[in-house]
């Protein structure tokens, strides 16, 4: 990910001291049938360490975090919302809820706030299929990054070459939103090897995977955002956040964030 905003670079650096991101010094540019071109200007990108998860981790740390619970319900009890899981189970009360979630989650969370869920119906997210491939021999690519022309492939990136990452040829792969959305209800079985296939094509060479595992990201890229940092609804206490309103960038899901803490912050909700 890359830092700009002023606010985003400052978080960065400190998440830099801590050691959970580190800057990535690998070589980006372009590769089009085994055309490759370097970037011309090479932009100051940064990973997680050990991995993209580590962020998110150090800023739960000390916070009451619960995986794997998907919030469903919430019932208006006084100036409150109980919140209710899809297996039934009673998550208790909260004065103000912000869903952090993709648009089209947040829509039935904020039907408290109907002009909100409204504003949320109008974002629009492109999916991707990614893939993890792991080869025996190193891949012959003079780049670590590449944004990959006229294929199923968007961008695909050496992990080796990142921060903290364990040794050995590893590739990740991400399909491009067309593809994704044209193949989203295959299986992962059925698209790993695909785009597999697609990086070979890439290449222009014949490279084969020992080991290739796919992910679907259902909602993974606005296409546009929506054209305001968060949504927040004083009178009812609900709010929304995410990439999907300010950028489609790991700084525009921060810079969302930090927008509506601030709207909080500026006061209690309404009766």
């Amino acid at each position: 990910f890359t830092a700009r905003d002023p606010l985003f670079r400052a978080q960065v650096k400190a998440w830099v001291a801590e050691g959970v991101a580190a800057e990535w010094h690998g070589r980006v540019g372009t590769l089009e049938h085994g055309a490759v071109t370097p970037s011309a200007k090479e932009s100051v990108r940064y990973v997680g360490v050990p991995g993209m998860s580590a962020v998110a981790k150090g800023l739960a740390d000390g916070l009451d975090v619960r995986s794997g619970v998907r919030v469903e319900r919430l019932v208006r009890e006084g100036r409150a919302w109980r919140l209710g899981s899809d297996t039934g189970e009673d998550l208790g009360l909260a004065d103000v809820v912000v869903a952090a979630v993709p648009a089209p989650q947040a829509v039935p969370l904020l039907a408290g706030a109907p002009a909100l869920a409204e504003q949320a119906k109008g974002a629009r997210l492109s999916p991707c299929w990614a893939v993890m491939a792991r080869f025996d021999a190193p891949v012959d690519l003079a780049l670590d990054g590449a944004f990959v022309k006229d294929s199923p492939l968007s961008w695909v990136s050496r992990e080796m070459s990142k921060p903290g990452r364990p040794t050995g040829e590893r590739w990740v792969l991400h399909g491009s939103p067309e593809y994704s959305a044209a193949h989203l209800e295959e299986t992962p079985e059925e698209v790993a090897p695909k785009l597999v296939e697609a990086f070979a094509r890439a290449l222009g060479t014949d490279v084969r995977a020992v080991e290739a595992v796919a992910h679907r990201w259902r909602y993974a890229m606005p296409s546009p955002p929506l054209d305001t940092p968060a949504l927040y609804d004083a009178d009812t206490g609900l709010g929304a956040c995410g990439d999907w309103c300010a950028g489609p960038r790991v700084e525009g899901a921060f810079l969302s964030g930090v927008a509506l803490a601030r709207q909080l912050a500026a006061g209690v909700h309404g009766p």
